[in-house]
């Protein structure tokens, strides 16, 4: 089965958390913005995709995902789909119907991340939104990144199968997608992370396990992982850090 994945290049994204899925996995795909565009990929690749392209449903947003004749989108929807196929996810519909709570549980978080730098509009520059950023990022730190985490760490404590995990007794896909947006919150907001990763055991020690991982470890260190930069989901700005 061949696996197509269609996300903008030059940036993590919303990408990146189908990525680890499949690198995880170790399971080949096509990332076919990062194609050259005499191969049949780039962002106009990616655009022809959201806008119909040969499957005649358009997409609001990537990433998306192609596997024969079906294209999903939605990073939770994707994941929901690959999860028992890639084996990141245990055969039993009530943990996958949990493992899907979470990921869209995540995927808020990401949203809310996303706004601290781009409160007023994605169409405006960040300097553009600077003061309402500041204030928006100011109450992100007190308020809203401890209630997530806060969470995050409940789950792991209460997991009846192994506090190591989010669901269940094994390494799952959720457990990938807190990996990612735990670093990309070390990137984004070190000295707020800094102050709250003592109160979070649970979480530190999920981020060191699913990173020693083989498969991820050996993507983490390659040149296909792009780094996180001032482009993504998740960019540092010293102002907006607490």
């Amino acid at each position: 089965m061949r696996y197509e994945l269609y996300y903008w290049p030059g940036i993590q994204g919303r990408g990146e958390f189908v990525r680890l899925a499949f690198e995880d996995a170790g399971v080949e795909y096509v990332d076919i913005g990062l194609l050259p565009a005499a191969q049949g990929g780039g962002a106009g690749a990616v655009s022809e995709c959201l806008h119909a392209g040969a499957s005649g449903q358009p997409h609001f947003a990537p990433p998306v995902l192609k596997i024969g004749e079906e294209m999903i989108s939605q990073v939770a929807n994707i994941l929901l789909f690959l999860g028992p196929r890639l084996g990141l996810i245990a055969d039993d519909a009530a943990l996958q119907r949990r493992a899907h709570g979470l990921q869209l549980t995540l995927s808020d978080f990401v949203a809310e991340i996303h706004d601290t730098h781009h409160p007023i509009g994605t169409s405006l520059y960040y300097e553009d939104q600077r003061d309402e950023a500041q204030r928006r990022g100011k109450l992100f730190v007190q308020e809203r990144l401890p209630k997530f985490l806060d969470y995050f760490e409940r789950v792991l404590a209460v997991n009846a199968g192994s506090e190591a995990y989010l669901v269940g007794g094994a390494h799952s896909y959720v457990d990938l997608s807190l990996f990612q947006v735990m670093t990309g919150l070390r990137y984004a907001f070190p000295r707020a992370m800094g102050r709250r990763e003592p109160e979070l055991p649970a979480l530190v020690a999920l981020v060191d396990r699913v990173g020693s991982r083989t498969r991820l470890a050996s993507y983490l260190m390659s040149e296909r992982r792009q780094a996180f930069n001032p482009s993504g989901i998740f960019r540092h700005y010293s102002e907006l850090d607490g």
